[in-house]
C-alpha cells in the first residue's frame, strides 16, 4: 500500500471511528423540593421524569437527576449542594422556595440562600435555570413584594437564566383562578400528572437554554 493510500485509509478509520461514537449525554440536576421530587406522583408522572422524556423528544441526549427533597426549604438545598454538584453534573435547575414562604420564614433568609447556591454554582462554572415563585398574599403586601423580588433581583445578579414561575404556566391556561385545581392534586398544593405536563412544557425550552450554556 502507498503511504497515500494508508493515509486515506486511517482517515476512514478515523471519521468512521467518530460516526459510531455516540455523543456524551449531558447531565443536569434538578434541586428542588416536593415540586421537583414528584411529590404524590408514580415515578413517571414527575417533574424529573416528564422533563426528560421532554428533552428525548426535542432530540436531547441529556440525563437529568432528581436532587428533589419533599419539604426542603433554601436552607436545605443549599446543604445538599456540595453533594448535588457531583463531578458528572454539568447544569443545574434551581426549584426552592415554596416551603420557605408557606412557612412565613423572612425573605432575607431565603434570598441569603438561593445567593449562596448561586455563588457554589458558578464557582464551579455550571450554568443555572432558576425557576422563580411567587408569594401568596396572605403574609400582606411587604412581605410579597420582598419575596418575588428575590428571584430576579439573583438572576440578574449571576446572569443566570430565569424561568418566571413553576406555577405560571398554569394560571396562564385560563383567567379563571378555579380552573387551575384542573391541574393541581387533592391538597390544592402539588401538580398532577397533566399539570407537570404543562409547566414542562413552558420550562422546557429555558432547560433548552441551560443545555446551551454548559461549557
Amino acid at each position: 500500500m502507498t503511504s497515500y493510500g494508508l493515509i486515506r485509509a486511517l482517515r476512514n478509520v478515523t471519521i468512521a471511528l467518530l460516526l459510531a461514537s455516540p455523543a456524551q449525554a449531558a447531565t443536569i440536576a434538578a434541586l428542588g423540593d416536593s415540586l421537583t421530587q414528584g411529590y404524590g406522583l408514580s415515578p413517571e408522572e414527575g417533574f424529573v421524569p416528564q422533563l426528560q422524556a421532554w428533552l428525548a423528544a426535542q432530540g436531547q441526549s441529556v440525563t437529568v437527576q432528581n436532587a428533589g427533597v419533599s419539604g426542603d426549604t433554601s436552607a436545605g438545598g443549599l446543604a445538599r449542594l456540595d453533594w448535588t454538584l457531583a463531578p458528572e453534573v454539568q447544569g443545574l435547575i434551581v426549584t426552592l422556595g415554596a416551603n420557605d414562604m408557606l412557612r412565613g420564614l423572612d425573605p432575607a433568609q431565603t434570598r441569603a440562600n438561593l445567593d449562596a447556591i448561586l455563588q457554589g454554582a458558578k464557582a464551579k462554572n455550571i450554568p443555572v435555570l432558576l425557576i422563580g415563585l411567587q408569594a401568596a398574599g396572605n403574609y400582606g403586601p411587604d412581605y410579597k413584594a420582598q419575596f418575588d423580588a428575590i428571584y430576579p433581583d439573583l438572576a440578574a445578579q449571576y446572569h443566570v437564566l430565569l424561568a418566571p414561575g413553576f406555577f405560571v404556566p398554569l394560571l396562564a391556561k385560563s383567567p379563571d383562578p378555579t380552573a387551575v385545581t384542573t391541574y393541581l392534586q387533592p391538597d390544592g398544593l402539588h401538580p398532577n400528572a397533566q399539570g407537570v405536563e404543562v409547566i414542562v412544557d413552558a420550562i422546557g425550552p429555558y432547560v433548552l437554554d441551560l443545555l446551551k450554556e454548559i461549557p
